[in-house]
């Protein structure tokens, strides 16, 4: 890299990948070659920590660099509301800014796209103009309306069942390419740019292109696997070794058209002169189950497999390297302002939380993690000597139902006091981890000598069990208790009613009111 300040940074998030499955981290399938060559010139962090184990708070929190209680977007309360986000404070600093996405989460209706001059969000179901201006509107009303959530879960619901439909079969059609595509003609335009792309194609449901499931899912009818996380989560359908077998080959092949593409685009900036001077990250938002700890998808706990993620950054700051220090997803915000020379702090709109540039929580600061030094003392995550990350997990109430659905039609009643139904916390360091669940019994792990989380500890006299616990309960108490409660309601044409007309409208439009 020529400069000591690249101009540009291109941001990539490759949904749902864990890192096990990629040739980086060790992997023994060729999943992913391009970035094997990509980390020859990168760092690559093998303590990663991710700060929920699903999109839409990860990517709040890439965007504000808060925790998820801090900016409150998660299925509770699923848009992001009254905090500047990372592009609106790059443009507002000149910079070119664009975001490119099939993940039905990022877009305008849940804010995440606040700030990007280019979006497209590449969802068939609900456009990107759709999705903005009354019914981004009409989706807060919703959801600040506690007898109005249900419609709103319902919204969701309709959106992961015309996903499953639209990706399943003859249907399959990764959106992957023209997400590449699109941000290889804004980089081409672009003086300066941001560069925020999220790849889908590893989220289930798996069906890869044929290329890719021919290596590495040879014979697998992707339609004959289990593609619903719920029939299996909620008992009503069992998954034995062989189909788990067939279920990763075919995610493999899904990771490996990732990396074809992303090494389309890493050499056309090449080619074209832009790479020299770009920071280049790349990592997952979280990771995902197959069968470990008999749970399926990335729902109802915070295992590792789901937060700690793969992450890489090329930056001449950075040397070519493995690094075994723990960091959080959520420095990533400030590694990105302090790259491209910009404080931030400004509010985009009176009255919105911002974070300022901190380098105590920057990847290319020489003060990274020296947190005595930090000047945020609102940053609940900031103690324990840097050693620690933080993760949250609110109730997931649009899969919970989607559990429930499933369960009933088995004949299976899922207890209240179980997991599904659970809130949870856990700190983490790079020899332990607890984890506050509020429904069930806590749960404690001796990382280094359990990596697998097998052995629940946290009733034992373990001494880094016990600090971890400590630490915590000071981040739950410089960031709140638990999350609001957020029952179920009926929804009710009085209810309806408080709705103003052109959120009825777009409700209409959508076929949920008559």
């Amino acid at each position: 890299m020529t400069s000591e300040s690249p101009r540009n940074v291109l941001f990539v998030v490759m949904d749902t990948v864990r890192k096990d499955h990629l040739t980086p981290y060790g992997y023994d399938r060729p999943t992913t070659p391009g970035l094997e060559t990509f980390a020859e010139e990168a760092t690559v962090f093998e303590q990663a920590v991710a700060p929920a184990p699903w999109t839409l708070p990860v990517h709040a929190s890439l965007f504000t660099g808060m925790y998820p209680s801090q900016h409150g977007a998660d299925q509770e309360n699923p848009y992001l509301k009254g905090s500047t986000t990372l592009a609106q404070t790059l443009s507002a600093a000149g910079y070119d800014t664009a975001c490119y996405s099939s993940n039905a989460w990022i877009t305008p209706y849940t804010h995440l796209t606040d700030g990007f001059d280019d979006q497209d969000n590449f969802f068939e179901v609900m456009p990107g103009e759709f999705l903005s201006g009354p019914l981004a509107k009409a989706w807060q009303t919703l959801n600040d309306n506690e007898a109005l959530r249900a419609i709103a879960d319902k919204l969701v619901s309709l959106g992961n069942t015309a996903h499953e439909y639209l990706a399943g079969g003859e249907g399959a059609d990764s959106k992957t390419p023209a997400v590449i595509d699109q941000a290889m003609e804004f980089i081409d335009d672009s003086e300066q740019f941001f560069t925020f792309i999220n790849l889908m194609d590893a989220h289930l449901p798996y069906h890869p292109p044929k290329e890719f499931r021919d290596e590495f899912a040879p014979g697998v009818d992707s339609t004959e696997v289990c593609q619903n996380s719920k029939e299996y989560n909620s008992g009503a359908r069992d998954i034995y070794d062989d189909e788990w077998e067939d279920i990763r080959g075919l995610y493999d092949a899904e990771i490996a058209h990732i990396d074809s593409q992303l090494t389309r685009l890493f050499d056309h900036l090449k080619e074209t002169g832009r790479w020299e001077d770009t920071m280049v990250v790349v990592c997952a938002d979280h990771g995902e189950l197959h069968g470990e700890h008999d749970l399926y998808g990335h729902e109802f706990c915070i295992y590792d497999p789901l937060v700690n993620v793969p992450l890489m950054v090329k930056h001449p700051e950075l040397e070519d390297e493995r690094r075994e220090d723990q960091v959080e997803l959520i420095d990533l915000y400030h590694t990105v302002l302090d790259s491209l020379g910009v404080e931030g702090g400004t509010p985009a709109s009176p009255g919105d939380d911002v974070v300022a540039l901190d380098r105590t929580r920057s990847l290319i600061s020489g003060s990274y993690r020296q947190f005595k030094q930090a000047n945020d003392p609102r940053d609940p995550g900031q103690r324990g000597d840097g050693k620690y990350a933080f993760v949250e997990y609110s109730r997931p109430v649009v899969e919970l139902k989607q559990l429930e659905e499933k369960a009933k039609k088995a004949g299976i009643t899922l207890p209240e006091d179980s997991r599904y139904y659970s809130r949870m916390r856990a700190a983490r360091r790079l020899e332990s981890k607890y984890i506050r669940i509020d429904r069930i019994e806590d749960e404690a792990y001796r990382i280094d000598d359990d990596p697998e989380e097998t052995t629940n500890l946290a009733q034992s006299d373990d001494d880094l069990i016990r600090e971890t616990e400590a630490m915590l309960s000071e981040f739950e108490s410089d960031i709140g208790s638990a999350w609001d409660s957020a029952d179920d309601a009926d929804v009710t044409d009085d209810a309806v009613q408080d709705m103003d007309e052109e959120a009825q409208e777009r409700l209409r439009d959508l076929g949920y009111m008559e």
